[in-house]
């Protein structure tokens, strides 16, 4: 259980990392509610560089962590100081705590206009967050994520947009539905995932994060312009202690190190 949900029961208030002398970089979090959510707001309060870390709520929620401030996006539109960072996560929902459930989930069929409101409120770089395992998520959701519209973030006016897609959506069944035995053979592979090597498991939600925060805290230093994260390279993040450097030498357009392409389950 994370720090964060921790203190999100309890009702505490624990100290994050203090930021580094000088720092006046402010952050936004969309959907910070699910497993990968709250951990990618953990990683950006204690570790992205922020002074402030605002996360975006539909109803009132309880100071977590120093640093921490929930709002409502009409209220992000006065919020100072604005933030220049946005992090928008999709992710499945989590019921371990009822004022999880306060924190707003994005809609993929909304991103385009949640990244204009985002721009208007002084973001000037954004990092979409997809699932880590989209196996756990709901039909309706995987159907968003098909049909995203990272087009239309990549033309509004930010200096910077990353898509973190560290796992491709399913394809949807079939309308009629799977037949019996399709069904009882779905049933036998999700049997044997715990039979799959490590290195061909989903990305642990705390790696991701951790990857998620290092770009955040680089971003201010790399080239301008729109960037997707390709499932190859995350993997391989997530096998390094830090993967700051690694993250450096990606934006700076250095040479990657051979990735080898991910086989898809059967």
């Amino acid at each position: 259980m994370s720090l964060l949900h921790h203190a999100l029961k309890a009702g505490q208030a624990p100290r994050a990392p203090a930021p580094r002398a000088g720092t006046t970089r402010v952050a936004v979090v969309a959907g910070a509610g699910g497993p990968l959510g709250s951990a990618v707001l953990e990683q950006a309060l204690a570790r992205g560089g922020f002074a402030q870390v605002k996360v975006l709520a539909t109803s009132p929620v309880a100071p977590a962590m120093r640093g921490f401030q929930a709002l409502t996006l009409d209220q992000l539109a006065d919020a100072q100081p604005a933030p220049d960072t946005g992090f928008v996560v999709f992710d499945r929902e989590r019921h371990a705590n009822g004022r999880e459930a306060a924190f707003l989930r994005p809609d993929p069929a909304g991103l385009a206009a949640l990244a204009q409101r985002l721009r208007a409120a002084g973001v000037r770089r954004l990092l979409v967050v997809l699932p880590h395992a989209p196996a756990l998520l709901p039909q309706a959701l995987k159907h968003g994520l098909a049909t995203l519209d990272e087009q239309a973030v990549a033309a509004l006016d930010f200096e910077q947009v990353v898509f973190v897609r560290s796992a491709q959506a399913l394809a949807a069944a079939p309308a009629g539905g799977l037949g019996r035995l399709a069904r009882l053979g779905r049933a036998l592979l999700a049997q044997l995932h715990w039979m799959v090597p490590q290195h061909e498991q989903p990305v642990r939600p705390a790696k991701l994060a951790a990857l998620v925060a290092a770009l955040a805290r680089q971003l201010p230093e790399a080239p301008h312009g729109t960037r997707v994260l390709p499932p190859e390279l995350v993997w391989l993040a997530s096998q390094q202690g830090d993967p700051q450097a690694l993250v450096r030498a990606w934006l700076q357009g250095e040479p990657m190190p051979p990735l080898r392409a991910l086989k898809p389950r059967m």
